[in-house]
């Protein structure tokens, strides 16, 4: 990781979700970075010295105090379903209109190094909608020029959910019978922890890197853990 920085600040929008939350948990307890501002809507639950809440319903920063230091690396962990959102239209409104306004925010305000979640198949030529919507997404965000990205794909994801998605959990406990046998490519559909996914956007990160854009799944998350010693 990046620990000749004196400062490292960060930006995180989607604190609040099931990655974000994790995301939020590790960046308190990282000695190196030195202040984190969470883009949220509600008030978070937490409080610590070294965590600053920016509230907005839009998650939009409307001006910047020049004499706040500006974060250098965002995180943005968003993402809904057609089942919680009520239809496609409002599904692309958060899984791809809604990051990617994020990322021009964080861009502007002096974000260089960006860290995403979004899907294992993410394709913008994708049947399937959801799949598109993050294909299309990180078509997007790739043409902001930012100096790295990082674009994370995992599985399903384990861990508590506020809302619980029961199709989800169907999918989760059929693929974790299955996993024994699952090999090569196939792993990518093991799930995993959101802990893990966590970790794993913030050493990519955060870690020197000549690539301007990555792309992790779930294969390179565990590999990436295992360089660091997590299993």
């Amino acid at each position: 990781m990046d620990s000749d920085n004196s400062q490292i600040i960060t930006i995180l929008a989607g604190a609040s979700g099931l990655v974000g939350t994790e995301l939020l948990k590790e960046m308190l307890e990282d000695g190196p970075i030195t202040r984190i501002y969470a883009l949220t809507r509600q008030p978070l639950p937490y409080f610590h010295t070294k965590l600053e809440t920016i509230q907005n319903e839009q998650l939009q920063i409307h001006e910047w105090d020049e004499d706040k230091p500006s974060p250098r690396y965002g995180f943005i962990c968003l993402g809904t379903t057609k089942q919680q959102a009520g239809s496609s239209a409002e599904l692309k409104k958060i899984d791809y209109d809604l990051v990617c306004d994020v990322a021009r925010t964080m861009k502007v305000i002096g974000v260089t190094h960006l860290s995403v979640v979004s899907s294992l198949g993410a394709s913008s030529t994708s049947l399937s909608h959801y799949l598109r919507c993050k294909g299309n997404m990180e078509v997007t965000l790739s043409r902001m020029k930012f100096e790295r990205l990082v674009f994370v794909r995992p599985g399903p994801l384990l861990g508590l959910r506020d809302k619980p998605r029961t199709g989800e959990a169907l999918t989760q406990h059929a693929l974790n019978v299955l996993s024994p046998v699952m090999l090569g490519s196939l792993r990518n559909l093991v799930p995993i922890e959101a802990r893990k996914v966590a970790l794993a956007m913030l050493f990519s990160l955060l870690e020197p890197s000549n690539q301007k854009i990555s792309i992790l799944n779930t294969v390179d998350i565990l590999t990436l853990l295992h360089k660091y010693n997590y299993q």
